[in-house]
């Protein structure tokens, strides 16, 4: 799967290059050069060094910080825009970024040792037979690199680089969604810290636990989601200028935002991966997969 996202990221840089936006094209060779410098030393080496592919989790969110830093850069945009964006993106990737820090400081995951989510992956690959799984674990950091230089830059860059001065119904229902998904996401967060310190075994299934076994996850997606709904309007106003071509790569790329992360946080590095592991350690768990979904909230079966 990391061979043919790597070929989607590459593809679609190849032809977004060629838009007829100077200034877009400009931040795609800046953020491209910047997210390259960024994974190669801050993951890729360290992999290439310890074998271990956790060091990613440092640098995709500084790098969607960057990707913040460069919106808060631009000249001549429309400043609540530019602001709004770039705030949301340097936001984002700090929270993760100095999250993980802070992790592998007091738990030595990262420095010492690896994530049970790429244990779990390098597993995959040796029972799947792979006779290359350390290019295949490479493949899968530098996807994350180029989606970074891609498909997660194109919403906010769309969004900053539109100088109409009228706020469309889109662009506030999607920094809504965005709100109420990082609100919801922190409380799950702190409601599943809350649960572990009174009961470390337990499966934890209060509050929004017990509509979706990971709405940490789906919270995470739902902000992207909201970037991309954001975003339309500002697709549509580069219409005009654009070659139709480049135009619809341009609308692909943003809409794989929200599916790239839906992706990975279902089945590459997040529920998947989680859940293999809490079946074996909990007795309860299969009790809670069979009455609560997995990724978007419902009500309980009973």
């Amino acid at each position: 799967m990391s061979v043919g996202l790597n070929l989607f990221f590459i593809s679609l840089f190849s032809i977004i290059i060629f838009s007829n936006s100077d200034a877009l094209i400009n931040l795609l060779v800046v953020n491209g050069v910047v997210q390259l410098a960024l994974f190669i030393l801050v993951a890729c080496i360290p992999f290439l060094r310890t074998k271990r592919v956790s060091y990613v989790d440092i640098a995709w969110p500084f790098g969607v910080a960057l990707i913040g830093v460069q919106i808060l850069l631009l000249d001549d945009t429309n400043l609540i825009r530019q602001l709004l964006v770039g705030g949301a993106y340097l936001f984002i990737g700090l929270r993760m970024g100095i999250g993980a820090l802070f992790m592998a400081k007091t738990t030595g995951v990262i420095f010492k040792s690896e994530f049970p989510r790429y244990q779990y992956r390098r597993m995959m690959l040796e029972n799947s037979g792979s006779q290359h799984i350390e290019g295949h674990l490479l493949a899968e950091i530098l996807a994350q690199g180029f989606a970074n230089m891609t498909v997660l830059a194109l919403p906010g860059f769309l969004i900053a680089l539109n100088s109409s001065e009228a706020i469309s119904t889109l662009e506030i229902i999607g920094v809504a969604i965005c709100a109420i998904a990082y609100f919801l996401e922190s409380t799950a967060d702190g409601q599943k810290l809350l649960f572990i310190s009174k009961n470390k075994r337990g499966v934890c299934n209060i509050g929004l636990w017990k509509y979706s076994r990971h709405p940490n996850y789906f919270s995470e997606w739902l902000v992207w989601t909201g970037l991309v709904i954001a975003a339309i309007p500002s697709w549509l106003y580069i219409q005009p200028i654009e070659n139709s071509f480049i135009w619809g790569c341009l609308g692909v790329g943003m809409v794989s935002a929200s599916v790239m992360m839906y992706i990975t946080l279902v089945y590459l590095t997040g529920a998947t991966p989680a859940e293999y592991y809490s079946v074996r350690k909990r007795a309860e768990y299969r009790e809670y997969q069979a009455k609560t979904n997995m990724f978007f909230p419902w009500f309980p079966k009973t």
